[in-house]
């Protein structure tokens, strides 16, 4: 695309981090949380999420020939087959310590949409075993996460199934949305296309009823709770507030459904897109001092946590892209560009490698919500979704037009 950093940077920098990711599986089986360096960091668990991200970046990686990828992909996938796999229940653990004993025996609806997402890059990328494991995870993921009646998702059950937990959320909903959309790809059942669809509707409803500013934490009933977590503002997956990070998140997701639905997609999802997008920039983008999105807001639009994130910016990248690729409208450009000066500037770490995840209000490398540098998703996807096509999703797209 005519803005930003050209293609060459772009798969360079997709290729350096992938490069810093090489020692990411872990004895036991599955990713382990990467350290500053790229080590393995041994006193953590091995997570779900964390080996379900880096199958998917490898796989991609595997899609573009970078050497090596496949069989790191692959090494990873087999922890979900084993180690993460809870072999009593089904389903998979949130994550398990250096014996295999699992640390979190709930299955979450979070960690069950990047194993799908895992499955389908792995299938896409011809890796051994992903067949039967993606057809385990949306086998699952129908039964126990997604509630048909409602076009919804369960957030989370104890570890035997007996009984949801009370609490859903608006995270576990977005990466079911683009799970079900790289499943759909992968699969040719486009009946992944329309659950997707399904869960944008309540964004564009949500969005128009809070001014652009998503409500994130939801009773069992759907009920909107706004004031989860104000005592502790800056969790990681639940924090108080409205997220910016997801706003620009979803107002990407939202031209993905978009474009794979075609004539089918719901009604208002381009205007959505818009206003989520605007809104995060508004409340988000340098507006305390520095440059730089603010992780967090009030629901007035108040910074509530300033520290700012290196996925943020990687969605503000991916989403202006995508706009941009939606309208030809300049200014999405100009945004794209900037962002991407300013993840060059302070995030992209080329001492150390890969990006710092997190930064003070300063921009200076901080650790307090996210220490080391787990994982290569949201940085390796920024390098991509600008140079890929809105639909299909990114592995079949990577597929379709692989690097020269």
């Amino acid at each position: 695309m005519p803005f930003g950093p050209d293609d060459a940077w772009l798969d360079a920098e997709c290729r350096r981090l992938l490069d810093f990711g090489r020692r990411v599986v872990h004895s036991i089986g599955g990713a382990a949380w990467l350290d500053d360096d790229g080590a393995p960091d041994l006193s953590r668990p091995v997570h779900t999420w964390i080996t379900s991200r880096m199958v998917h970046v490898f796989g991609l990686g595997a899609l573009m020939g970078v050497e090596g990828s496949a069989s790191i992909a692959t090494a990873a996938l087999a922890g979900l087959r084993t180690t993460l796999r809870d072999p009593e229940d089904g389903g998979w653990f949130g994550s398990v310590d250096a014996t295999g004993a699992p640390v979190e025996e709930a299955k979450a609806c979070y960690a069950h949409a990047f194993v799908m997402l895992a499955g389908s890059t792995a299938v896409v990328a011809g890796l051994p075993g992903a067949t039967p494991l993606l057809e385990e995870a949306t086998d699952v993921f129908l039964e126990r996460f997604w509630d048909d009646s409602l076009g919804r998702v369960v957030d989370e059950w104890d570890r035997a199934w007996t009984a949801p937990a009370p609490y859903r959320g608006l995270n576990s909903s977005m990466h079911s949305v683009e799970a079900m959309l790289a499943v759909g790809d992968a699969t040719g059942d486009r009946a992944w296309h329309d659950r997707a669809g399904r869960i944008s509707e309540m964004v564009v409803d949500l969005a128009a009823a809070h001014d652009g500013r998503l409500p994130e934490h939801f009773g069992p009933d759907w009920s909107v709770d706004l004031e989860l977590n104000r005592d502790r503002p800056d969790d990681p997956f639940k924090p108080y507030g409205a997220t910016v990070g997801h706003g620009l998140e979803w107002a990407r997701l939202l031209l993905h459904v978009e474009a794979t639905l075609g004539d089918a997609a719901p009604a208002g999802l381009l205007d959505t897109s818009r206003s989520l997008f605007e809104r995060a920039v508004t409340d988000g983008w340098d507006v305390d001092g520095a440059p730089g999105f603010v992780y967090t807001t009030d629901w007035s639009g108040e910074p509530v946590v300033r520290t700012r994130m290196h996925w943020v910016a990687a969605e503000g990248i991916a989403a202006a892209a995508s706009l941009h690729r939606r309208t030809g409208e300049e200014g999405f450009a100009l945004q794209h560009a900037e962002w991407w000066d300013h993840v060059v500037e302070h995030f992209r770490d080329t001492a150390r490698g890969s990006w710092h995840h997190e930064l003070d209000t300063a921009n200076r490398p901080a650790a307090t919500v996210w220490p080391g540098k787990p994982d290569l998703y949201h940085a390796v996807q920024a390098t991509l979704l600008p140079r890929r096509p809105l639909a299909p999703s990114l592995a079949s797209a990577v597929a379709l037009s692989p690097p020269a």
